[in-house]
């Protein structure tokens, strides 16, 4: 135990490790705080939805051979949340429909860009490590360290600043609009700050596994609490704990850092889900 301890405190004297845990607590932050209105107002598939084509723009970029690939991936995902939203409100077109037409289309389109542009000769390795994370959380740049920081910051004051108007539109949207807020517009604004989530978490989880860090802690949450901003608090700690948890592990025993962190949040689910069942007996 003390050769382990020992091995963490010789990785945290790395800037690039104490990057990794920075970032991994700031999305884990930001995605908890959403993802309890998400998995309330049944959106939860925007999440999944949305990281595949964060997947697709990635490959966009990545044939543009782009410096930075945030600079095309966070404004296709951010539109791709906003076309999702306006098909969910077609007749013709469900939102459960929608959200498969783009998610599916954006992944097609990622993965067959990929193949036909691309220099490296693991082509099914590079794809693996988007869709599934890698390592590429702990090679974290200065500018991405920054955004992240920033876009964090926004999200999470944005929440604070709005949560009496999200808590009333999670719970009646029929209600908030009688009283007079603009409810498509703040459905917007959900639906952009999980876009943002998603296209800072790809370096964390990948592109597959972002939906995990929006579902798990806000379901485990709900199954100990009842009220909204008690499983939101706890929806971040639990959240938090997880990734925390699961980067370390990674580093450690060298398992991927995405895969590691959800599987995290699945005993964090098993514990809470045991709780919730003696609490409620």
């Amino acid at each position: 135990m003390s050769s382990i301890f020992q091995d963490l405190v010789s990785y945290f004297s790395f800037d690039f490790v104490r990057n990794a845990l920075i970032v991994s607590i700031l999305i884990s932050v930001c995605s908890s705080l959403l993802g309890v209105t998400l998995v309330l107002k049944r959106f939860s598939f925007i999440g999944d939805g949305l990281s595949h084509v964060a997947f697709g723009a990635l490959a966009i970029a990545t044939v543009l051979k782009v410096s930075s690939s945030m600079i095309i991936v966070l404004p296709i995902t951010v539109l791709s949340a906003i076309l999702i939203l306006q098909a969910g409100q077609n007749t013709k077109i469900k939102g459960d429909a929608s959200i498969a037409m783009i998610s599916v289309g954006a992944l097609a389109i990622g993965y067959l860009l990929i193949n036909l542009s691309s220099n490296s000769a693991n082509v099914s390795g590079d794809v693996c490590s988007t869709l599934f994370g890698s390592t590429s959380i702990l090679t974290i740049s200065r500018l991405e360290l920054g955004l992240c920081i920033i876009l964090s910051v926004i999200v999470v004051g944005i929440f604070i600043f709005l949560y009496h108007r999200i808590f009333a539109i999670t719970f009646d949207e029929n209600f908030s609009q009688a009283v007079g807020m603009n409810v498509k517009a703040y459905n917007l604004l959900i639906a952009t700050m999980i876009a943002v989530i998603i296209v800072l978490a790809m370096n964390l989880v990948g592109s597959l596994l972002i939906s995990a860090l929006v579902i798990f802690p806000a379901i485990s949450a709900m199954l100990v609490f009842n009220s909204f901003k008690k499983v939101t608090i706890c929806s971040v700690i639990f959240s938090v704990t997880c990734a925390v948890l699961g980067l370390l592990v990674s580093i450690i025993a060298g398992t991927p850092v995405g895969s590691t962190i959800v599987a995290a949040d699945i005993v964090g689910f098993a514990v809470f889900y045991a709780i919730g069942h003696l609490l409620h007996r």
